[in-house]
């Protein structure tokens, strides 16, 4: 996917400023975002919960799907082939192996989501509307545009921004989670 001149240089703003953020900070404000995560009533009543693997200065979601395994519910990761994405459940970290872009992704004989009640979305930034901004390749706005599922946005406080350019492809985030609030929007 082209992005324009504007969105390339706010993610490349906003993806230093997340790089910045300690790895104690992270850890902490991960932990807040799962907490938050547990009061909202969509989330916790999911049984089929699509999750990413967190990779570098992303809020961190191994303890998440562990929780969602350990709690009986259904986890998928996403597994990208080409220029489209699937997600497949998994049960335990041995269902996973090194895929696209070096990140962790469920082994392709894992069963694949016919449907999905919740998604938890890696963010670059998003704005107070929802729009969000991601790594530009628009596997999540392809997925989401294809299926309707109740979309949560994982970042910190200061990735949510007044305003991020959109596009024609981009899908509105229906939670923002951060360590301070939970916004719907």
């Amino acid at each position: 996917m082209e992005d324009s001149s504007e969105k390339t240089s706010l993610r490349r703003l906003l993806l230093e400023k997340r790089d910045n953020t300690s790895s104690d900070l992270l850890e902490i404000a991960s932990k807040k975002i799962q907490n938050r995560l547990r009061g909202i009533g969509a989330y916790r009543d999911a049984q089929r919960v699509g999750v990413y693997y967190s990779i570098g200065s992303e809020i961190r979601t191994r303890d998440i799907i562990q929780e969602i395994i350990s709690g009986g519910r259904d986890v998928f990761l996403p597994r990208v082939t080409g220029d489209s994405m699937e997600f497949k459940k998994i049960e335990e970290p041995s269902s996973l192996e090194e895929g696209a872009f070096g990140i962790m992704e469920p082994r392709d004989a894992c069963q694949t989501a016919d449907r999905l009640d919740v998604m938890l979305v890696p963010t670059v930034g998003v704005s107070h509307g929802g729009t969000r901004l991601g790594y530009g390749h628009g596997y999540y706005d392809r997925y989401l545009a294809r299926e309707k599922i109740t979309a949560m946005s994982l970042t910190l406080e200061k990735q949510v921004v007044g305003r991020i350019p959109g596009s024609a492809h981009d899908v509105p985030m229906d939670w923002i989670i951060t360590e301070d609030r939970a916004i719907k929007v």
